[in-house]
């Protein structure tokens, strides 16, 4: 019989291709076995029963091809909270954290109004809300894959401020205002060579690719954004590494003051906001 040592003894198969072998291979006996991690130390002479067995092989043929662990296993960690994530979603990065960090300091009221564009997993809305319990969050999403997956995380971590509506950006919304809109939109360029990396070629394009140039999304969220923003509201982007000068001056031509830009742990330019007037 096969017990979970023999399993965890497969790690070294998974080096070529995951920085985080053994990890990887945990998790992947975690999601067949229902366990966590401390049953695997505990217990690592357990036997693997011949169906979990079978489905350990099959996810991590699926690793063995690059396929990222979170899509294995159907979940990921952002901020404070673990969501589900599936193919139809972008697995939520560390960087995207700065977003809610910045979003945290703003100059808003104990009763905000917020306004998540893409949502995905509906990471940004939730990590949000768990924060800010008495702020109301409207996220929109126009895949309804995605969207299905976003309600679903809301229900399970029963947070009940965040609103989700379907649509392309702004097209559910009516006559509505906010006290901050944040996005992390598509923004990668056609053709960027990192689309085919490990891991990303597994994700949804349309959640990645915006235009020749990446900016096509940023663009007309920083157009059409004022009309959604109440009086000294807030816009807040994140965007590619290298596009931080471009959307500045995006920014700054609608009339944004306040304009700035924050680098990510790595220094690299990844968040810029601004505020609808002078002195916010």
């Amino acid at each position: 019989m096969t017990s979970i040592l023999d399993l965890l003894g497969r790690a070294s198969e998974l080096q070529k291709i995951s920085d985080s072998p053994v990890l990887d291979t945990q998790r992947i006996i975690c999601r067949i076995i229902g366990r966590d991690t401390s049953f695997l130390h505990t217990w690592p002479y357990a036997e693997i029963t011949p169906n979990n067995l079978k489905n350990f092989e099959s996810l991590f043929a699926r690793r063995l091809m690059g396929e990222p662990i979170a899509y294995l296993t159907g979940e990921h960690g952002f901020w404070s909270l673990i969501l589900q994530v599936n193919s139809h979603t972008l697995i939520p990065r560390p960087e995207t954290e700065l977003l809610v960090e910045i979003a945290l300091t703003v100059s808003l009221g104990p009763h905000a109004s917020v306004l998540d564009l893409g949502t995905g997993s509906g990471s940004i809305a939730l990590a949000l809300a768990s924060e800010r319990t008495n702020w109301s969050i409207v996220a929109v999403e126009k895949n309804t894959n995605a969207l299905a997956i976003a309600k679903s995380n809301g229900f399970r971590l029963r947070l009940k401020n965040v609103d989700f509506l379907a649509g392309d950006w702004f097209s559910p919304l009516v006559a509505r205002r906010f006290h901050l809109i944040i996005s992390n939109p598509p923004y990668v360029a056609m053709g960027d060579e990192s689309l085919n990396g490990d891991g990303v070629r597994f994700e949804p394009k349309e959640a990645l690719v915006s235009g020749v140039d990446g900016l096509d999304s940023l663009r007309y969220i920083i157009s059409q954004s004022p009309n959604f923003l109440h009086h000294g509201g807030w816009l807040l982007v994140e965007h590619g590494c290298d596009q931080g000068l471009e959307v500045r001056k995006l920014f700054l031509s609608r009339g944004y003051s306040e304009v700035s830009t924050h680098s990510d742990l790595n220094g690299r330019e990844r968040v810029t906001l601004g505020c609808t007037r002078r002195s916010c």
